[in-house]
């Protein structure tokens, strides 16, 4: 994979090259900038669209900052600001504006695709809209989506799109690019630009019915007939629809970690921010409590139990603490864990998109909730869900049994699946915290103590994003009835799938 992506870098720098070495025999053509072509091979579209995807929504400002601290995954020793819900206006910009970047270029890519009958880009590039608008409505709640990316038609300032109809929308997508796969898919190879699968569209069609999967179940409590017909259509036609059912089919965009451009963009984080980001109080002392052999992969003891002579050293036994997320003051930075070399210091990391236990985490679910799910048991799917996250973290067969057989033994009890699931999502903080926001889980969760007084009303972690100040003041008119739901920059109107009550 490392080869494949330097491969596809070095691609990159061919097309500007051929730009740049061709002759040219016009003033236009002398003129024109070779670093900046106005048409790239659809191959080298989708790789940057992948790249792109996996740089701008898995880094520190979209990802670490807000969302893992929002539903528990980190938690801030430095630069505390973003934790404690003071935002950066720049960072919503960005973030808002990166959303955009890859729809367009999805949309181009599908474009093209459809010109040429390259089904499997086409299927590629909706399923990659389909990631990265399920990111925006989770994040914004509504948003542009139906006339969005259409300057060409006229459109300069798009209406918002609620996310009752968000939703269904990506959902049918998903069913369409499915029951293309189930048609026969196509017979184009897209391995050129495939930075994620290498061309494997087993995969991606894989990926993309577990993306249905994962939506149908998020709306379960607000629209169950949705929610219901799409889970059973999934669940009872495997051979249809098949899932990510093994850690070998796992959404993971994969850095080769030889160059700065590819660079894990946490781990790239913390080489620079050793004492910025640490480890949570909330989920180390939820791992602490069960046992949970998975901690050490996680998270790094803390270094003062590895040094001799400071307090927490005890001939070296690993001792993991967690801070408090959102706190007001800085802490001794050698008195906490940080993020394991796995999740954040390996520079030759992962970025994760859906991984397998996800799935069976919403089979089990759905069980629960008196779905047809082809046989499967509501404790069948918990403990294979349990199984994959403990083998992706290299626990070994007898630490699992283990742990199986004790405080993670399955009680029939679906607060206990919604646990697991936050644990094995670790490091996906968008939905790490849309499954907060729309189970509660984990139960326990707070406040940040640090915050603003101008939030000293709230009572739970925030309920969205703040919309940008570039779309409130370019696209105004279209954005200020929305915008009149929101309550102090992160709450007001929660998530259509949030059915929490008496929070704010």
């Amino acid at each position: 994979m490392k080869r494949y992506i330097q491969n596809t870098f070095i691609g990159f720098a061919l097309v500007s090259l051929l730009f740049s070495t061709s002759c040219t025999g016009s003033f236009d053509e002398i003129n024109t900038d070779p670093d900046n072509p106005t048409e790239v091979p659809t191959t080298n579209l989708l790789a940057w669209t992948i790249w792109y995807t996996s740089a701008s929504f898995y880094d520190r400002w979209f990802m670490l900052d807000e969302p893992c601290s929002f539903c528990g995954y980190v938690a801030k020793m430095s630069y505390i600001d973003e934790a404690k819900y003071q935002f950066r206006a720049g960072v919503q910009d960005s973030d808002w504006s990166y959303i955009y970047r890859v729809l367009l270029n999805s949309r181009d890519i599908q474009a093209r695709a459809q010109e040429t009958g390259s089904v499997n880009m086409e299927l590629a590039a909706k399923t990659m809209e389909i990631e990265v608008m399920q990111m925006a409505t989770d994040r914004w709640r509504d948003v542009p989506y139906s006339q969005a990316i259409k300057m060409g038609e006229g459109v300069l300032t798009p209406t918002y799109d609620k996310q009752e109809d968000i939703y269904p929308a990506l959902i049918a997508l998903a069913k369409e690019v499915g029951d293309s796969f189930a048609n026969g898919g196509g017979d184009d190879d897209i391995s050129a630009g495939d930075l994620l699968f290498n061309g494997d569209m087993d995969k991606w069609r894989r990926f993309a019915n577990s993306l249905r999967l994962r939506m149908a179940i998020r709306l379960s409590e607000v629209a169950p007939d949705i929610a219901k017909s799409n889970a059973e259509e999934i669940l009872t036609q495997p051979d249809k629809y098949p899932l990510i059912e093994s850690n070998d089919d796992n959404a993971f965009f994969w850095w080769d970690g030889d160059d700065p451009n590819r660079y894990e963009p946490i781990a790239n984080a913390y080489r620079t921010r050793k004492t910025e980001f640490c480890a949570p109080d909330l989920l180390v002392d939820h791992m602490l409590q069960r046992s949970d052999p998975r901690i050490g992969v996680f998270f790094t003891p803390t270094p003062s139990s590895q040094t001799e002579g400071d307090p927490d050293y005890d001939d070296g036994k690993p001792l993991y603490r967690g801070y408090i997320i959102g706190a007001a003051s800085n802490p001794p930075a050698k008195n906490y864990s940080v993020w394991g070399t796995r999740y954040g210091i390996d520079l030759g990391g992962f970025s994760p998109y859906y991984r397998a236990a996800e799935v069976y985490f919403h089979i089990a679910e759905a069980a629960t909730l008196g779905y047809n799910t082809g046989g499967i048991t509501a404790e069948e799917a918990y403990t294979k869900g349990v199984e994959l996250s403990l083998e992706e973290n290299g626990v070994s067969s007898d630490e699992a049994s283990a742990y199986l057989e004790g405080s993670g033994k399955y009680t029939g009890d679906k607060k206990q699946i919604w646990y697991e699931e936050w644990v094995a999502m670790f490091k996906q903080g968008m939905e790490g915290w849309s499954l907060y926001r729309r189970t509660g889980i984990p139960e326990n969760h707070y406040i940040a103590p640090g915050r603003a007084q101008r939030y000293a009303n709230h009572t739970v972690p925030p309920f969205r994003s703040p919309y940008p100040d570039r779309e409130r003041n370019l696209n105004k008119s279209n954005n200020a009835p929305f915008n009149a739901d929101v309550v102090d920059d992160f709450w007001g109107k929660q998530m259509w799938w949030d059915t929490r009550k008496d929070v704010y």
